[in-house]
């Protein structure tokens, strides 16, 4: 049985929520990686090659590098938006619609809100698609 003096008691306990009330967060670096890899992974590998080859040596890989590019630049933003106005006491944005609140305001957050789901929507079906030739290809 570990005995604990008050102070550890007191830093324990402020150490189990984050400046807005939240539980901490307790991601590092390496549970961030294995985030953006598995979310990469599931979908780029599986058209990496496909897309290449019918892009030939050249366009195929420069395409890859752009979209690499907008990836990135718009991963980077998104992460600029998380504490708004300022990034280091400004109010936590926990969803992309809170972010987008505090920046375009309310109405054009709808707007926003609509073409993301949009792009989902669209992106989903032509997931549904691709698997759905894959699969001819099986058989």
């Amino acid at each position: 049985m570990a005995v604990y003096s008050s102070l550890e008691i007191a830093n324990k306990d402020d150490s189990c929520e984050e400046d807005d009330g939240r539980p901490t967060r307790t991601g590092n670096i390496w549970t961030c990686n294995a985030h953006i890899i598995t979310g990469v992974i599931g979908s780029g590998v599986l058209s990496l090659a496909w897309s290449t080859a019918q892009l030939g040596w050249i366009a195929g890989p420069i395409s890859m590098v752009s979209f690499a590019i907008v990836t990135y630049v718009s991963a980077s933003l998104l992460s600029d938006c998380y504490r708004s106005p300022d990034p280091v006491t400004g109010k936590r944005n926990y969803t992309y619609v809170d972010a987008v609140n505090v920046i375009l305001g309310e109405k054009r957050s709808w707007l926003c809100g609509y073409l993301q789901y949009l792009s989902m929507y669209g992106g989903c079906i032509a997931y549904v698609i691709t698997a759905s030739i894959s699969m001819g290809y099986l058989s």
